[in-house]
């Protein structure tokens, strides 16, 4: 049986400082495609995320609409393959984050006036792309493009190994995995997803995985 995962990004947020939550506007969007999602599977819908704010709260809105539309719904929560990239800044796991003092509030002992004269850290809060430039960078502190989009394809394929009914999964991640992605299947980098878009995979039980970008929300 073939499996189908759609990966997409969270909902609407107002900005990317902080895990902010999700506007009314973005959890209606999640809702509405949670319905089209369950309109098109046979059977049930498993509903994973990222483990941010953002990702959660679309993936509850996702489900939710997936309920309404007569789907049984499988929510399993967190998994961990559709977190953001893996950077390390002394020594320390950091998340993509938009400013000084919220790099340094993740590794103790460094203060945000440390953070401009360390590669890479202080190049990225200067670019206005910075997803865009981590996406083209050849050698960043931790996972590169190409890194996350086999994570990805691993992930994936690994759902072949489930023995229940359940072929159908949706998958709320964000922006950084899925551009790496899109670069992995096109071979170039497609910008920034709209909301609740990404791409779909169809997996075999070989454990061979195709990938599409999406250009909107399925």
């Amino acid at each position: 049986m073939t499996q189908r995962l759609f990966l997409l990004r969270h909902g609407e947020v107002t900005s990317h400082r902080g895990d902010v939550p999700v506007t009314d506007e973005g959890l209606q969007t999640a809702t509405e495609v949670g319905r089209r999602l369950a309109a098109r599977a046979d059977g049930p819908v498993r509903v994973l995320s990222g483990e941010t704010r953002r990702t959660r709260e679309t993936a509850a809105a996702v489900a939710r609409g997936a309920r309404q539309a007569g789907a049984e719904v499988l929510e399993e929560g967190v998994a961990f393959a559709l977190r953001n990239p893996d950077l390390y800044l002394a020594g320390v796991r950091v998340d993509m984050v938009s400013s000084e003092a919220a790099f340094a509030a993740q590794v103790p002992g460094l203060e945000e006036t440390d953070i401009p004269g360390i590669a890479f850290f202080g190049e990225w809060l200067t670019v206005p792309d910075r997803v865009g430039w981590w996406v083209a960078h050849k050698s960043p502190p931790g996972d590169d493009a190409a890194a996350v989009a086999a994570r990805i394809r691993t992930f994936a394929a690994s759902l072949a190994d489930r023995e229940d009914s359940t072929a159908f999964t949706v998958g709320i991640t964000h922006s950084p995995v899925l551009r790496a992605v899109a670069l992995d299947v096109t071979g170039s980098d497609t910008g920034e997803p709209r909301w609740l878009a990404g791409v779909e995979a169809e997996i075999s039980r070989d454990r061979s995985v195709q990938l599409r970008v999406l250009p909107d929300a399925p």
